[in-house]
């Protein structure tokens, strides 16, 4: 009885702590539009200082960034989008617990970025002033300038424009990553669904230059697109669905995640594996994407007993993938879908078309002097 008693009062303490904690937290919550100074050196940025939807956005002048010893501050030249952009300034349960409880903490949006080193850190070694680079920036890409690790940067190829090398990063890491984890080969066949998105559009390329064969799963407006980056096969789903027919893959690359663990495993080969790459992009909001989650998880948990397999990964900063992506666009392997380019001051409206699960391939924002 005294143990149960000992148990019971350390769960309310417990409980009482966790209480305090997320009060807390949530009340300290808050990010630097509350905190209005004078501007030392300003730059003009896209920010959001609340959850919501793409009107969130502002553009307007905020305190240049300062980089640190392992630091690189960047001129930005080019940015692109995500759908980690829509996903991060929604007002989401899930949202807020990674990125600020009652308001964002950081302000800044974009992650991918491509341009000229103005400034290292002490103790940077591989960059100097000039040099032209791109990777995943650290405090927001959508900005005059960027600061960023030395470790998420590369040089850009010569031959590469700042706005293909801008599109690279995440999607292409999550498309090169994906395929890696599909144990993909020479010869075999791949199926690529949701193949018109930015990472799907990459993951039909790369898979090409692995010598594959790939069919394409896409709307009929977009049947043209994907055979011109190289797919051998297109799917058009408004008139077929591809679990339905009698194709067999050796590795399925699904970014869309609409489709059953026994569907997809019906055109899996025996030893075949279906990479859990996405869930349909940004367009899908919550009623969807939860659904889809637990989908995800669940496949993945079933492929236990079974010789087929469902892959999860989390997309990670690699230097040398990144290199590989910006040799295979140097060397014509890989030609980025840049659907439209705009303006810095133009983001929020890009950010909208993004999340209404219009965009093909990548939007692609400017900054600056005009790239090359």
């Amino acid at each position: 009885m005294k143990l149960r008693r000992i148990l019971k009062r350390s769960a309310v303490v417990l409980l009482l702590a966790l209480v305090a904690w997320l009060f807390i937290a949530y009340w300290t919550s808050t990010n630097d539009c509350d905190r209005k100074t004078a501007l030392v050196n300003p730059m003009k940025a896209i920010v959001y200082c609340e959850y919501g939807s793409p009107d969130v956005l502002k553009f307007e002048d905020v305190e240049k960034p300062v980089p640190n010893d392992n630091q690189v501050l960047i001129k930005v030249r080019a940015a692109s989008l995500n759908a980690l952009d829509a996903y991060v300034i929604r007002d989401t349960w899930l949202g807020r617990l990674f990125f600020g409880l009652r308001k964002p903490r950081n302000t800044g949006l974009g992650r991918d970025v491509a341009g000229q080193v103005e400034v290292v850190g002490k103790n940077v070694t591989q960059f100097k002033p000039g040099d032209e680079v791109f990777g995943i920036s650290h405090t927001g890409s959508l900005a005059e300038y960027a600061v960023t690790p030395e470790r998420a940067l590369v040089i850009k190829p010569a031959n590469v424009s700042f706005e293909q090398a801008a599109s690279l990063p995440l999607a292409g890491l999550t498309a090169l990553q994906g395929l890696r984890e599909g144990k993909i080969q020479p010869g075999q066949k791949v199926l690529v669904n949701g193949a018109t998105g930015g990472v799907g559009t990459f993951a039909v390329q790369i898979a090409k230059s692995f010598g594959a064969e790939v069919t394409a799963v896409c709307s009929t407006r977009n049947a043209d697109l994907v055979r011109s980056i190289g797919a051998d096969h297109v799917i058009d789903y408004t008139k077929e669905d591809f679990t339905k027919s009698d194709q067999h893959y050796d590795v399925i690359f699904d970014n869309v995640a609409n489709h059953s663990f026994a569907e997809r495993r019906r055109v899996l080969n025996p030893k075949g594996i279906c990479v859990l790459a996405g869930m349909g992009g940004a367009g899908v909001k919550g009623s969807e994407a939860i659904p889809r989650i637990v989908g995800g998880f669940t496949a993945r948990g079933l492929s236990s007993f079974v010789d087929q397999k469902f892959a999860m990964y989390v997309t990670k900063m690699s230097k040398p993938d990144l290199i590989m992506l910006g040799d295979l666009t140097q060397a014509g392997k890989i030609r980025p879908v840049i659907e439209r380019t705009c303006k810095l001051s133009d983001a929020p409206e890009a950010l909208r078309q993004l999340d209404a699960g219009h965009a093909r391939g990548k939007l692609v924002i400017t900054v600056g002097e005009e790239s090359r």
